[in-house]
């Protein structure tokens, strides 16, 4: 059996995470979730133009969140609907970073287990793919996932110089029945 994308970018650090982390992030882990989220938009004009752009979802409180989880030998597709709002994005892992395309920008990521917790850093990105932005225009993306009773939980927050907020949200997920 091959390790997992996020085996693969924790090492042993991994199997010291809580169980629902180890769960979806584990070799039975792609499937189906359910949850619920709150997002948060950023109203500037830079700010919605940028959060179309990367296809991120709209503002609103208890929003229901079905996510799905492909995975394959080149990594991960995370299909993400917020009711009815779907974002999809895809994982995989180059150099010991994690990268993820969402929209037009791929992103790559330092991962860190540190207090039960993956922590999420972005370590550069590119714009299609050949333009390189700069990690520090990043500085405001700050991702986190973490349980709590015994939930997988996650908060992610973007804020970007001259655009300010983008997209703040939180919630949580557990393995859809079926």
């Amino acid at each position: 059996m091959q390790p997992t994308l996020f085996q693969r970018a924790l090492g042993a650090a991994f199997f010291r995470l809580p169980d629902s982390l180890r769960q979806l992030h584990g070799p039975n882990g792609g499937g189906r979730y359910a949850g619920m989220a709150t997002v948060e938009r950023g109203s500037g004009l830079l700010a919605r133009l940028c959060a179309w752009a990367a296809g991120l979802p709209k503002a609103g409180r208890d929003v229901p969140l079905a996510v799905e989880i492909v995975a394959d030998a080149r990594g991960e597709t995370w299909l993400r609907d917020f009711a009815g709002f779907r974002m999809v994005s895809r994982l995989a892992l180059k150099d010991g970073l994690l990268q993820e395309w969402l929209g037009p920008v791929r992103f790559r990521f330092v991962l860190v287990a540190n207090d039960g917790a993956i922590w999420w850093t972005v370590a550069g990105a590119r714009l299609f793919g050949f333009v390189p932005l700069s990690a520090s225009l990043f500085d405001g993306v700050r991702c986190r996932e973490y349980q709590e009773d015994d939930r997988y939980c996650f908060e992610v927050e973007a804020t970007l110089p001259l655009a300010g907020k983008l997209i703040r949200y939180a919630g949580w997920l557990e393995r859809a029945p079926g």
